[in-house]
Protein backbone atom coordinates (compact mmCIF):
# COMPACT_ATOMS: atom_id res chain seq x y z
CA UNK A 1 0.00 0.00 0.00
CA UNK A 2 2.76 2.14 0.95
CA UNK A 3 4.53 1.67 -2.49
CA UNK A 4 1.36 2.64 -3.97
CA UNK A 5 0.98 5.83 -2.31
CA UNK A 6 4.25 6.88 -2.89
CA UNK A 7 4.17 5.92 -6.92
CA UNK A 8 0.75 7.91 -7.46
CA UNK A 9 1.86 11.02 -5.11
CA UNK A 10 5.01 11.22 -7.18
CA UNK A 11 3.86 10.36 -11.02
CA UNK A 12 -0.07 11.46 -10.35
CA UNK A 13 -0.57 15.06 -8.59
CA UNK A 14 0.95 18.07 -9.56
CA UNK A 15 4.23 18.97 -8.69
CA UNK A 16 5.82 22.29 -6.92
CA UNK A 17 9.38 21.74 -8.54
CA UNK A 18 8.26 21.64 -12.44
CA UNK A 19 7.17 18.11 -14.45
CA UNK A 20 9.42 15.33 -14.74
CA UNK A 21 11.81 15.46 -17.86
CA UNK A 22 11.29 11.40 -18.70
CA UNK A 23 7.46 10.97 -18.97
CA UNK A 24 6.74 8.29 -16.59
CA UNK A 25 4.27 5.49 -17.14
CA UNK A 26 1.01 4.26 -15.44
CA UNK A 27 -0.22 0.79 -16.41
CA UNK A 28 -3.58 -1.10 -16.15
CA UNK A 29 -2.64 -2.94 -13.41
CA UNK A 30 -1.84 -0.28 -10.93
CA UNK A 31 -4.53 2.05 -11.99
CA UNK A 32 -7.13 -0.73 -11.32
CA UNK A 33 -5.70 -1.56 -8.19
CA UNK A 34 -6.39 2.21 -7.16
CA UNK A 35 -9.69 2.10 -8.51
CA UNK A 36 -10.52 -1.22 -6.27
CA UNK A 37 -9.02 0.21 -3.06
CA UNK A 38 -9.57 4.04 -2.98
CA UNK A 39 -12.83 4.75 -5.32
CA UNK A 40 -16.27 6.10 -3.69
CA UNK A 41 -18.32 4.06 -5.42
CA UNK A 42 -16.20 1.15 -4.44
CA UNK A 43 -16.05 2.18 -0.65
CA UNK A 44 -19.90 2.50 -1.13
CA UNK A 45 -20.27 -0.86 -2.68
CA UNK A 46 -18.60 -2.18 0.90
CA UNK A 47 -21.34 -0.12 2.63
CA UNK A 48 -23.67 -3.03 1.04
CA UNK A 49 -22.62 -5.42 3.51
CA UNK A 50 -22.64 -3.34 6.53
CA UNK A 51 -26.36 -2.47 5.43
CA UNK A 52 -27.00 -6.09 5.45
CA UNK A 53 -25.33 -6.99 8.66
CA UNK A 54 -27.44 -3.90 10.50
CA UNK A 55 -30.42 -5.71 9.22
CA UNK A 56 -29.58 -8.80 10.47
CA UNK A 57 -28.80 -7.10 13.88
CA UNK A 58 -32.28 -5.67 13.70
CA UNK A 59 -34.33 -8.49 13.21
CA UNK A 60 -32.13 -10.32 15.72
CA UNK A 61 -33.43 -7.91 18.45
CA UNK A 62 -36.48 -9.42 18.00
CA UNK A 63 -35.40 -12.00 20.16
CA UNK A 64 -33.41 -9.74 22.78
CA UNK A 65 -34.95 -10.34 26.40
CA UNK A 66 -37.02 -7.43 27.56
CA UNK A 67 -37.32 -5.49 31.33
CA UNK A 68 -40.73 -3.75 31.77
CA UNK A 69 -41.38 -1.92 34.54
CA UNK A 70 -44.83 -0.29 35.02
CA UNK A 71 -45.83 1.88 37.82
CA UNK A 72 -48.92 4.03 38.56
CA UNK A 73 -50.04 5.92 41.73
CA UNK A 74 -52.60 8.22 42.47
CA UNK A 75 -53.30 10.42 45.54
CA UNK A 76 -55.95 13.38 45.77
CA UNK A 77 -57.32 15.33 49.07
CA UNK A 78 -54.88 13.09 50.98
CA UNK A 79 -55.79 9.96 50.49
CA UNK A 80 -53.57 7.28 49.07
CA UNK A 81 -56.34 5.70 45.88
CA UNK A 82 -53.84 3.68 44.98
CA UNK A 83 -50.11 2.48 43.67
CA UNK A 84 -49.37 -0.04 41.34
CA UNK A 85 -46.40 -2.02 40.05
CA UNK A 86 -45.47 -4.26 38.06
CA UNK A 87 -42.17 -5.57 36.71
CA UNK A 88 -41.66 -8.11 33.98
CA UNK A 89 -38.92 -10.13 32.59
CA UNK A 90 -39.42 -11.40 29.48
CA UNK A 91 -37.38 -13.91 26.88
CA UNK A 92 -38.32 -14.46 23.49
CA UNK A 93 -37.65 -17.83 21.80
CA UNK A 94 -37.59 -19.35 18.22
CA UNK A 95 -41.13 -20.92 18.05
CA UNK A 96 -43.45 -18.42 19.41
CA UNK A 97 -42.96 -19.16 23.35
CA UNK A 98 -42.35 -16.15 25.61
CA UNK A 99 -40.79 -17.00 28.77
CA UNK A 100 -41.33 -14.63 31.57
CA UNK A 101 -41.13 -13.92 35.15
CA UNK A 102 -43.22 -11.38 36.93
CA UNK A 103 -43.15 -9.09 40.20
CA UNK A 104 -46.65 -7.54 41.05
CA UNK A 105 -46.48 -5.27 44.09
CA UNK A 106 -50.13 -2.84 45.09
CA UNK A 107 -51.42 -0.80 47.62
CA UNK A 108 -53.79 1.44 48.36
CA UNK A 109 -57.49 2.09 49.69
CA UNK A 110 -59.30 2.30 46.90
CA UNK A 111 -57.60 -0.88 44.94
CA UNK A 112 -59.08 -2.58 42.89
CA UNK A 113 -59.68 -6.27 44.62
CA UNK A 114 -58.23 -8.14 41.71
CA UNK A 115 -55.53 -5.91 42.29
CA UNK A 116 -54.89 -7.05 45.72
CA UNK A 117 -51.36 -9.25 46.61
CA UNK A 118 -49.38 -10.05 49.84
CA UNK A 119 -47.44 -7.32 51.70
CA UNK A 120 -44.43 -8.69 50.31
CA UNK A 121 -45.81 -8.66 46.64
CA UNK A 122 -46.90 -11.33 44.47
CA UNK A 123 -43.92 -13.75 42.24
CA UNK A 124 -44.80 -14.97 38.79
CA UNK A 125 -43.30 -17.12 36.33
CA UNK A 126 -45.20 -18.82 33.22
CA UNK A 127 -44.94 -19.04 30.19
CA UNK A 128 -46.96 -17.33 26.35
CA UNK A 129 -47.56 -19.54 23.67
CA UNK A 130 -49.59 -19.76 20.10
CA UNK A 131 -50.71 -22.68 19.67
CA UNK A 132 -51.93 -21.65 15.96
CA UNK A 133 -50.90 -18.69 14.00
CA UNK A 134 -47.06 -18.05 14.74
CA UNK A 135 -46.45 -21.64 16.30
CA UNK A 136 -43.90 -22.79 13.58
CA UNK A 137 -43.43 -19.23 11.68
CA UNK A 138 -44.60 -15.43 12.72
CA UNK A 139 -43.14 -12.26 12.33
CA UNK A 140 -39.92 -12.24 14.57
CA UNK A 141 -39.09 -15.85 12.94
CA UNK A 142 -39.72 -14.57 9.32
CA UNK A 143 -38.15 -10.87 9.85
CA UNK A 144 -34.79 -12.89 11.08
CA UNK A 145 -34.57 -15.36 7.80
CA UNK A 146 -35.81 -12.90 5.81
CA UNK A 147 -32.99 -10.51 6.87
CA UNK A 148 -30.47 -13.43 6.36
CA UNK A 149 -31.18 -14.50 3.08
CA UNK A 150 -30.88 -10.24 2.85
CA UNK A 151 -27.78 -10.20 4.01
CA UNK A 152 -27.14 -12.96 1.19
CA UNK A 153 -28.34 -10.50 -1.56
CA UNK A 154 -26.64 -7.12 -0.07
CA UNK A 155 -23.05 -9.36 -0.69
CA UNK A 156 -24.06 -10.01 -4.48
CA UNK A 157 -25.18 -6.18 -4.90
CA UNK A 158 -21.66 -5.52 -3.19
CA UNK A 159 -20.31 -7.54 -5.92
CA UNK A 160 -22.00 -6.38 -8.74
CA UNK A 161 -21.14 -2.33 -8.13
CA UNK A 162 -17.69 -3.56 -7.48
CA UNK A 163 -17.67 -5.61 -10.89
CA UNK A 164 -19.20 -2.19 -12.24
CA UNK A 165 -16.69 0.42 -10.98
CA UNK A 166 -13.85 -1.94 -12.15
CA UNK A 167 -15.45 -2.32 -15.52
CA UNK A 168 -16.10 1.38 -16.07
CA UNK A 169 -12.42 2.41 -15.13
CA UNK A 170 -10.67 0.37 -18.02
CA UNK A 171 -13.38 1.34 -20.57
CA UNK A 172 -12.02 4.63 -19.67
CA UNK A 173 -8.32 3.13 -19.50
CA UNK A 174 -8.54 1.68 -22.69
CA UNK A 175 -9.93 4.70 -24.90
CA UNK A 176 -7.03 6.79 -23.12
CA UNK A 177 -4.30 4.25 -24.95
CA UNK A 178 -6.07 4.69 -27.66
CA UNK A 179 -6.08 8.65 -27.50
CA UNK A 180 -2.36 8.82 -26.57
CA UNK A 181 -1.27 6.21 -29.35
CA UNK A 182 -3.65 8.48 -32.21
CA UNK A 183 -1.22 11.04 -30.75
CA UNK A 184 1.65 9.89 -31.06
CA UNK A 185 0.81 8.06 -34.31
CA UNK A 186 0.00 12.51 -35.47
CA UNK A 187 2.98 13.28 -34.22
CA UNK A 188 5.48 10.98 -36.39
CA UNK A 189 3.31 11.96 -39.46
CA UNK A 190 3.95 16.03 -38.66
CA UNK A 191 7.60 15.32 -38.13
CA UNK A 192 7.48 13.43 -41.58
CA UNK A 193 5.52 15.96 -43.35
CA UNK A 194 7.88 18.87 -42.21
CA UNK A 195 11.25 16.70 -43.06
CA UNK A 196 9.55 15.68 -46.24
CA UNK A 197 8.45 19.74 -47.10
CA UNK A 198 12.25 20.73 -46.19
CA UNK A 199 13.69 18.29 -49.02
CA UNK A 200 10.82 19.68 -51.54
CA UNK A 201 11.74 23.09 -50.61
CA UNK A 202 15.76 22.84 -51.15
CA UNK A 203 14.69 20.75 -54.57
CA UNK A 204 12.43 23.99 -55.64
CA UNK A 205 15.38 26.31 -54.52
CA UNK A 206 17.85 24.39 -57.00
CA UNK A 207 15.11 24.40 -59.59
CA UNK A 208 14.34 20.47 -59.61
CA UNK A 209 11.02 20.58 -58.81
CA UNK A 210 8.24 23.09 -59.49
CA UNK A 211 6.85 25.67 -57.05
CA UNK A 212 3.60 23.77 -56.14
CA UNK A 213 5.48 20.79 -55.29
CA UNK A 214 6.65 23.35 -52.36
CA UNK A 215 2.85 24.69 -51.62
CA UNK A 216 1.55 20.63 -51.81
CA UNK A 217 4.25 19.86 -48.94
CA UNK A 218 2.90 22.56 -46.61
CA UNK A 219 -0.89 22.00 -46.88
CA UNK A 220 0.74 18.70 -45.71
CA UNK A 221 2.44 19.96 -43.20
CA UNK A 222 -0.82 21.77 -41.85
CA UNK A 223 -3.31 19.12 -42.44
CA UNK A 224 -0.91 17.13 -40.27
CA UNK A 225 -0.84 19.75 -37.38
CA UNK A 226 -4.32 20.02 -37.45
CA UNK A 227 -5.21 16.28 -36.99
CA UNK A 228 -2.17 16.29 -33.93
CA UNK A 229 -4.80 19.27 -32.65
CA UNK A 230 -7.61 17.03 -32.99
CA UNK A 231 -5.96 14.38 -31.05
CA UNK A 232 -4.77 16.03 -28.00
CA UNK A 233 -7.65 17.65 -27.37
CA UNK A 234 -9.36 14.00 -27.56
CA UNK A 235 -6.45 12.94 -25.44
CA UNK A 236 -7.11 15.56 -22.64
CA UNK A 237 -10.82 14.82 -22.91
CA UNK A 238 -10.08 10.81 -21.91
CA UNK A 239 -7.26 12.20 -19.30
CA UNK A 240 -9.54 13.83 -17.41
CA UNK A 241 -12.15 10.63 -17.97
CA UNK A 242 -9.49 8.32 -16.48
CA UNK A 243 -8.64 10.74 -13.35
CA UNK A 244 -12.43 10.75 -12.31
CA UNK A 245 -11.44 7.30 -11.40
CA UNK A 246 -8.35 7.70 -9.17
CA UNK A 247 -8.33 8.51 -5.60
CA UNK A 248 -6.46 8.46 -2.69
CA UNK A 249 -7.25 6.62 0.79
CA UNK A 250 -8.67 9.95 2.30
CA UNK A 251 -11.19 10.89 -0.45
CA UNK A 252 -8.63 13.24 -2.08
CA UNK A 253 -9.16 13.23 -6.08
CA UNK A 254 -6.16 13.06 -8.27
CA UNK A 255 -5.29 14.75 -11.67
CA UNK A 256 -3.24 12.58 -13.80
CA UNK A 257 0.23 14.58 -14.84
CA UNK A 258 0.46 15.09 -18.69
CA UNK A 259 3.75 13.50 -18.68
CA UNK A 260 2.05 10.66 -17.44
CA UNK A 261 1.53 8.18 -20.32
CA UNK A 262 -0.87 4.93 -20.27
CA UNK A 263 1.97 1.90 -20.58
CA UNK A 264 1.27 -0.06 -23.59
CA UNK A 265 -1.56 -2.80 -23.18
CA UNK A 266 -0.45 -6.69 -23.86
CA UNK A 267 -3.36 -9.20 -24.06
CA UNK A 268 -1.51 -10.96 -21.55
CA UNK A 269 -1.71 -8.15 -18.91
CA UNK A 270 -5.49 -7.61 -19.29
CA UNK A 271 -6.30 -11.34 -19.18
CA UNK A 272 -4.25 -11.63 -16.03
CA UNK A 273 -5.99 -7.95 -14.32
CA UNK A 274 -9.27 -9.28 -15.22
CA UNK A 275 -9.04 -12.57 -14.36
CA UNK A 276 -9.60 -14.23 -17.86
CA UNK A 277 -6.85 -16.29 -18.24
CA UNK A 278 -8.79 -19.40 -17.17
CA UNK A 279 -12.02 -18.93 -18.52
CA UNK A 280 -13.00 -22.36 -19.77
CA UNK A 281 -16.78 -22.02 -18.91
CA UNK A 282 -18.95 -19.79 -17.70
CA UNK A 283 -21.05 -20.57 -14.37
CA UNK A 284 -24.15 -19.18 -14.50
CA UNK A 285 -25.65 -20.24 -11.25
CA UNK A 286 -22.06 -18.27 -9.33
CA UNK A 287 -23.33 -14.83 -10.94
CA UNK A 288 -23.72 -12.34 -8.51
CA UNK A 289 -27.08 -11.48 -9.92
CA UNK A 290 -28.40 -14.81 -9.85
CA UNK A 291 -27.01 -15.45 -6.18
CA UNK A 292 -29.23 -11.49 -5.20
CA UNK A 293 -32.29 -12.99 -6.98
CA UNK A 294 -31.84 -16.56 -5.45
CA UNK A 295 -31.79 -14.68 -2.12
CA UNK A 296 -34.47 -12.79 -2.97
CA UNK A 297 -36.36 -16.07 -3.76
CA UNK A 298 -35.84 -17.38 -0.63
CA UNK A 299 -36.97 -14.09 1.23
CA UNK A 300 -40.15 -14.06 -0.79
CA UNK A 301 -40.62 -17.92 0.41
CA UNK A 302 -40.40 -17.06 3.71
CA UNK A 303 -42.74 -14.73 3.28
CA UNK A 304 -45.20 -16.79 2.01
CA UNK A 305 -45.03 -19.20 4.68
CA UNK A 306 -45.87 -16.58 6.83
CA UNK A 307 -48.73 -15.29 5.10
CA UNK A 308 -50.00 -19.49 5.00
CA UNK A 309 -49.94 -19.46 8.70
CA UNK A 310 -52.24 -16.60 8.92
CA UNK A 311 -54.43 -19.25 7.29
CA UNK A 312 -54.78 -20.83 10.76
CA UNK A 313 -56.85 -19.30 14.14
CA UNK A 314 -55.23 -17.45 16.25
CA UNK A 315 -54.62 -19.77 19.51
CA UNK A 316 -52.60 -17.47 22.14
CA UNK A 317 -52.44 -19.58 25.95
CA UNK A 318 -50.41 -18.99 28.65
CA UNK A 319 -50.30 -20.03 31.88
CA UNK A 320 -48.66 -18.36 35.04
CA UNK A 321 -47.66 -19.97 38.95
CA UNK A 322 -48.42 -18.14 41.40
CA UNK A 323 -46.21 -17.67 44.82
CA UNK A 324 -45.04 -14.68 47.19
CA UNK A 325 -42.68 -16.55 48.38
CA UNK A 326 -39.13 -15.27 46.17
CA UNK A 327 -37.78 -19.09 46.04
CA UNK A 328 -40.02 -19.88 42.88
CA UNK A 329 -39.24 -23.01 42.70
CA UNK A 330 -39.22 -24.41 46.02
CA UNK A 331 -42.52 -22.75 46.60
CA UNK A 332 -44.46 -24.71 43.13
CA UNK A 333 -47.84 -25.26 43.63
CA UNK A 334 -49.88 -26.39 40.47
CA UNK A 335 -53.04 -24.73 42.52
CA UNK A 336 -51.93 -21.10 42.78
CA UNK A 337 -51.46 -20.09 38.50
CA UNK A 338 -53.06 -17.45 36.01
CA UNK A 339 -53.87 -18.45 32.73
CA UNK A 340 -55.47 -17.83 29.66
CA UNK A 341 -56.88 -18.47 26.27
CA UNK A 342 -57.37 -16.20 23.51
CA UNK A 343 -58.81 -17.44 20.22
CA UNK A 344 -59.95 -15.74 17.16
CA UNK A 345 -60.67 -16.76 13.51
CA UNK A 346 -62.00 -14.38 10.53
CA UNK A 347 -64.94 -16.44 9.16
CA UNK A 348 -64.04 -15.47 5.27
CA UNK A 349 -60.28 -15.33 5.25
CA UNK A 350 -60.23 -12.86 2.26
CA UNK A 351 -57.72 -10.76 3.32
CA UNK A 352 -55.53 -13.21 4.67
CA UNK A 353 -55.97 -15.67 1.03
CA UNK A 354 -55.31 -12.52 -1.32
CA UNK A 355 -51.53 -12.05 1.04
CA UNK A 356 -50.95 -15.13 0.19
CA UNK A 357 -51.97 -15.34 -3.45
CA UNK A 358 -50.01 -11.77 -3.76
CA UNK A 359 -46.94 -13.25 -2.10
CA UNK A 360 -47.27 -16.56 -4.40
CA UNK A 361 -47.39 -13.96 -7.59
CA UNK A 362 -44.18 -12.39 -6.33
CA UNK A 363 -42.34 -15.42 -6.38
CA UNK A 364 -42.91 -16.53 -9.78
CA UNK A 365 -42.73 -13.74 -11.05
CA UNK A 366 -39.42 -13.56 -9.84
CA UNK A 367 -38.62 -17.25 -10.74
CA UNK A 368 -39.62 -15.90 -14.25
CA UNK A 369 -36.72 -13.13 -13.85
CA UNK A 370 -34.00 -15.45 -12.92
CA UNK A 371 -34.84 -17.90 -15.88
CA UNK A 372 -34.51 -14.74 -18.22
CA UNK A 373 -31.44 -13.80 -16.38
CA UNK A 374 -29.86 -16.78 -16.44
CA UNK A 375 -30.37 -17.58 -20.62
CA UNK A 376 -29.48 -13.83 -21.17
CA UNK A 377 -26.21 -13.77 -19.45
CA UNK A 378 -25.05 -16.87 -20.95
CA UNK A 379 -25.91 -15.76 -24.44
CA UNK A 380 -24.17 -12.38 -23.85
CA UNK A 381 -21.21 -14.54 -22.48
CA UNK A 382 -21.17 -16.78 -25.37
CA UNK A 383 -21.50 -13.46 -27.71
CA UNK A 384 -18.66 -12.05 -26.12
CA UNK A 385 -16.70 -14.81 -26.81
CA UNK A 386 -16.98 -14.95 -30.63
CA UNK A 387 -16.88 -11.31 -30.60
CA UNK A 388 -13.43 -11.83 -29.37
CA UNK A 389 -12.63 -14.27 -31.83
CA UNK A 390 -13.57 -12.08 -34.42
CA UNK A 391 -11.41 -9.43 -33.58
CA UNK A 392 -8.58 -11.36 -33.16
CA UNK A 393 -8.89 -12.19 -36.80
CA UNK A 394 -9.52 -8.82 -37.78
CA UNK A 395 -6.49 -7.61 -35.95
CA UNK A 396 -4.70 -9.79 -38.10
CA UNK A 397 -5.89 -8.45 -41.05
CA UNK A 398 -5.69 -5.18 -40.08
CA UNK A 399 -1.93 -5.40 -39.29
CA UNK A 400 -1.24 -6.90 -42.95
CA UNK A 401 -3.19 -3.78 -44.99
CA UNK A 402 -1.04 -0.93 -42.16
CA UNK A 403 2.15 -3.06 -43.22
CA UNK A 404 1.00 -2.95 -47.19
CA UNK A 405 0.32 0.11 -47.07
CA UNK A 406 3.60 0.86 -45.33
CA UNK A 407 5.27 -0.92 -48.31
CA UNK A 408 3.30 1.01 -50.73
CA UNK A 409 4.59 4.57 -48.88
CA UNK A 410 7.94 3.71 -49.06
CA UNK A 411 7.92 2.60 -52.21
CA UNK A 412 6.61 6.24 -53.32
CA UNK A 413 9.00 8.04 -51.88
CA UNK A 414 11.77 6.27 -53.46
CA UNK A 415 10.51 6.92 -56.69
CA UNK A 416 9.92 10.64 -55.89
CA UNK A 417 13.55 10.35 -54.72
CA UNK A 418 14.10 9.35 -58.32
CA UNK A 419 12.14 11.85 -59.81
CA UNK A 420 9.54 9.60 -60.95
CA UNK A 421 6.50 10.08 -58.54
CA UNK A 422 5.30 13.80 -56.83
CA UNK A 423 3.78 15.11 -53.75
CA UNK A 424 0.44 14.16 -54.34
CA UNK A 425 1.13 10.83 -54.39
CA UNK A 426 2.99 10.24 -51.57
CA UNK A 427 0.76 12.39 -49.65
CA UNK A 428 -2.25 9.76 -51.27
CA UNK A 429 -0.36 6.85 -49.92
CA UNK A 430 0.22 8.14 -46.16
CA UNK A 431 -3.19 9.58 -45.78
CA UNK A 432 -4.21 5.97 -46.97
CA UNK A 433 -2.06 4.62 -44.24
CA UNK A 434 -3.23 7.20 -41.69
CA UNK A 435 -6.61 5.72 -42.42
CA UNK A 436 -5.81 2.10 -41.93
CA UNK A 437 -3.71 2.86 -38.70
CA UNK A 438 -6.57 4.47 -36.98
CA UNK A 439 -8.86 1.65 -38.24
CA UNK A 440 -5.99 -0.51 -36.38
CA UNK A 441 -6.29 1.69 -33.33
CA UNK A 442 -9.74 1.28 -33.15
CA UNK A 443 -10.23 -2.54 -33.96
CA UNK A 444 -7.65 -2.81 -30.98
CA UNK A 445 -9.65 -0.72 -28.95
CA UNK A 446 -13.01 -2.12 -29.65
CA UNK A 447 -11.13 -5.72 -28.82
CA UNK A 448 -9.97 -4.70 -25.44
CA UNK A 449 -13.96 -3.04 -24.79
CA UNK A 450 -15.37 -6.43 -25.44
CA UNK A 451 -12.64 -8.14 -23.11
CA UNK A 452 -14.41 -5.85 -20.31
CA UNK A 453 -17.82 -6.13 -21.49
CA UNK A 454 -16.82 -10.04 -20.95
CA UNK A 455 -15.71 -9.23 -17.14
CA UNK A 456 -18.61 -7.28 -16.70
CA UNK A 457 -20.91 -10.19 -17.75
CA UNK A 458 -19.14 -12.96 -15.96
CA UNK A 459 -19.58 -10.67 -12.78
CA UNK A 460 -16.21 -11.20 -11.64
CA UNK A 461 -14.73 -9.43 -8.48
CA UNK A 462 -11.41 -8.47 -8.62
CA UNK A 463 -9.40 -10.12 -5.56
Amino acid sequence: MKKYLLLFCFILSYSTYGQLDNPEELSFEEYLGFVKLFHPIAKQANLKIEEGQANLMKARGGFDPKLEVDYNRKDFKSKDYYNLFNATFKVPTWYGIDVKANFEENSGDFLNPQNSVPNNGLFTAGVSASLGQGLFINERMATLKKARFFNNQTKAERDLMANNIVFEAALAYFDWVQAFNETEMFKRFLSNAKIRFEGVRESVLAGDKAGIDSLEANININNRALALEQSKVKLMKNTLMVSNFLWLDNDVPLEINPNVNPKPLEKSEVDSVLQLEELVEFNAEAHPKLIALDSKISGLTVDKRLKANKLLPKVDVQYNFITQDPDIGNSFNTSNYKAGLNVAFPLFLRKERGDLKLAKIKIEATKFERTNTSLSLKNKVEALKRELESYITQNEIIAEVVKDYETLLEAEERKFSFGESSVFLINYRESSLIDAQLKQLKLRNKFYHTKAKLFNSLGTVLN
